[in-house]
């Protein structure tokens, strides 16, 4: 485990994970992979399938549909995955919170690694939320 943790702090690739966003979140996680923030400088690649995932970039409020889904990309992930929530919204539900669509936080379907809030969050913030996650990698590798 400590080898596949290691690597990660050279190349994480990431799956987009998106539970009922506003797409806010999402048009800024698209800003990070334009040359002007360039997120693949530090070694984070967006892939087409979770199998070849080693982290989770989850966006929006997990719903009743939603939730199912993400326990079972998590389960589909390669271990150990590491968990992103960006946006406030998959941070701690803000104004969905008393919602009936809206049982529970991401950190009680999968665990979270690392929190990104904003509404939407700048690209500035998602990369050191990523600069933070590379520093929890090496520490623990």
């Amino acid at each position: 485990m400590n080898i596949k943790l290691k690597s990660l702090t050279k190349s994480i690739w990431v799956f987009h994970a998106a539970c009922s966003p506003c797409n806010n979140c999402d048009i800024e996680i698209l800003d990070l992979l334009t040359p002007r923030h360039d997120l693949e400088r530090l070694g984070m690649v967006l892939v087409g399938s979770v199998r070849h995932a080693d982290a989770l970039l989850v966006t929006g409020v997990p719903n009743y549909k939603t939730r199912e889904r993400l326990k079972m990309l998590y389960a589909q992930a390669p271990k150990p995955c590491l968990v992103l929530a960006i946006g406030s919204c998959a941070c701690g539900r803000i104004m969905f919170k008393d919602s009936y669509n809206s049982p529970c936080p991401v950190d009680e379907v999968v665990p979270v690694d690392v929190y990104i809030p904003g509404c939407p969050p700048k690209p500035e913030a998602i990369i050191a939320g990523v600069a933070k996650l590379i520093a929890k990698i090496e520490k623990a590798a």
